[in-house]
């Protein structure tokens, strides 16, 4: 009997060992793409766009979210690890390239189990179980912050940002961040953090301001300083009644007719201003341009506007003051103003900006960041937000675990040990996951040229003898108590890290059939050239 073809011609079909082959390639080879950043060692990747003179063309990272988001990739397994890491990054903000590298580890192990003719089902099982023991073996040797939070949070900081561009200056970058964090007061709130760029100077130059900053100034002969500020927040067009109809023309019998639209249209601007001027603010703050002459009538009621806010900053604005965004000025009584104690202009190396002091959202600050390039500033910025991003997770759940790798042997030796206790085939999977787990100190100890095979030997023998603080310290290339050296890590960060790479991992693993469809056709142009 001959085959039956159910699929359009141009649709693409791969069956059983042919797509699970063509998953374990893809999802392998991102976690080897990333897997060089890893660590404090890790290096750095250039990641150029299709218009390179364009702004934001050449990127110089190795944050795991940021490469995988830049590359473009065709593989369905691929695109799993992409947006795992992208959740890492959104849910806890770090262990971007841990996650990634991790379910590729958990792949290679479960590649050689398929191979062996173990079912996939099987290793999923596995893996489940394995999954369970890692996830309690963890949640034993995680430790409460209590009162010690600041020293914690200072400590994780540090961590964190060891691995990335800032690491020549964690000590201050830590400071930072902790206290912007801290500022928050438990809310989480990262919008009330903003963070500016600030090109020239060096990194050590940049600092946190407590007002808010606004890269705006206020108009022509409008004052440049305001104290007890009430301030109107608004989205509306200063030039409503230009004819913007394209092509439109309007015909008059003379000049004095021209003048006449032009009294008329003034009128009508003036007649918007002073329903603005009705509602009794001394700052006007407006998202769209305030044209020459409503901006002469500000100056002349001594009332201080600032035009074309952007829309996340006017949004972030409003946030920050406690107003509303308004479009419409015909009820003052319903407006919600926003208000602070004194803006004034301030200089950040040549530029000018302003600064809203005594804010009725507290917990606002800004972070200025200075650099000798745009891709330190951008990559700082990158770096700055990781670690805001961990703090604000670990305030949340104030438990930190040991980091420098001793996480990972620590689960890893509790499922050794739980695997053989496992009876058949799943077993082997347990004891894979475990394998797996342990590869990530290898590689930070690959990255960083050190011997890795006798560390991590070492490592496991201080694991398998109790002492599950021990670690591996780069900087002089030895096993060592971390936690005394200060290298810990939020506990929730590694409870999400292991536990998304598995849950990717088993989606991967469940594949035996890819499909792709036909592309759309396209009718034929007929048109002459």
């Amino acid at each position: 009997m001959l085959p039956v073809q159910i699929l359009k011609d141009s649709a693409q079909e791969e069956r059983g060992e042919s797509a699970r082959l063509s998953s374990f390639v893809g999802a392998i080879a991102i976690g080897d793409l990333v897997k060089s950043t890893l660590g404090p060692k890790g290096m750095d990747k250039i990641l150029i766009s299709g218009n390179p003179e364009s702004a934001g063309g050449i990127k110089v990272t190795n944050d795991g979210a940021t490469i995988l988001k830049s590359i473009g990739v065709d593989n369905p397994a691929a695109k799993v690890l992409v947006d795992m890491s992208m959740t890492q990054d959104h849910e806890v903000g770090d262990g971007t390239t841990s996650v990634t590298v991790l379910a590729a580890e958990l792949l290679k192990e479960a590649e050689k189990l398929v191979n062996q003719r173990i079912h996939p089902q099987t290793i999923i099982s596995g893996y489940r179980r394995a999954l369970g023991i890692a996830q309690e073996a963890l949640k034993k040797s995680s430790i409460e912050s209590g009162d010690n939070i600041r020293e914690d949070l200072l400590k994780i900081a540090r961590t964190t940002l060891g691995s990335k561009i800032l690491s020549q200056h964690k000590e201050h970058f830590a400071q930072l961040a902790v206290d912007a964090v801290l500022r928050l007061k438990g809310s989480g709130n990262l919008d009330a953090i903003q963070i500016i760029k600030k090109l020239g100077g060096s990194m050590n130059e940049s600092y946190l301001d407590e007002g808010f900053l606004l890269e705006k100034l206020p108009g022509m002969f409008q004052p440049r300083r305001v104290e007890k500020a009430k301030i109107l927040i608004a989205n509306t067009p200063m030039d409503t009644d230009k004819v913007k109809v394209f092509g439109s023309r309007v015909r008059v019998d003379g000049v004095a007719k021209v003048a006449e639209l032009e009294a008329a249209e003034k009128l009508k601007m003036k007649e918007k201003v002073d329903k603005i001027l009705g509602h009794n603010c001394n700052v006007f703050i407006n998202r769209q341009l305030i044209y020459n002459y409503p901006e002469q009538l500000f100056a002349d009621a001594k009332v201080m506007a600032i035009e074309h806010a952007d829309f996340e900053g006017i949004e972030r604005l409003a946030l920050v003051l406690g107003g509303e965004i308004v479009s419409t000025f015909d009820s003052p009584q319903t407006a919600q103003f926003g208000y602070c104690d004194l803006i004034e202009e301030i200089m950040i190396g040549e530029d000018r900006l302003l600064r809203f002091s005594g804010v009725k959202l507290g917990e606002a600050c800004s972070v200025v960041l200075r650099g000798a390039t745009q891709q330190i500033l951008e990559e700082s910025e990158r770096s700055l937000h990781d670690a805001l991003c961990v703090l604000v997770t670990h305030v949340k759940e104030s438990k930190t675990v040991a980091g420098a790798g001793a996480s990972e042997i620590l689960m890893s030796t509790a499922i050794a040990m739980e695997a053989q206790k496992v009876a058949g085939k799943e077993a082997l999977a347990v004891e894979a996951f475990g394998r797996a787990l342990a590869q990530l100190p290898t590689i930070i100890c690959d990255n960083a040229g050190l011997d890795s095979a006798e560390l991590v030997t070492r490592l496991r023998a201080e694991h398998a003898n109790g002492r599950h603080s021990f670690g591996i310290d780069i900087e002089k290339g030895e096993v060592a108590d971390v936690t005394k050296l200060g290298v810990i890590e939020s506990y929730n960060v590694k409870l999400c890290m292991v536990s998304s790479a598995a849950e990717a991992t088993e989606q991967i693993l469940r594949v035996d059939d890819i499909i792709k469809a036909a592309p759309r056709a396209r009718a034929q142009d007929n048109r002459p050239c």
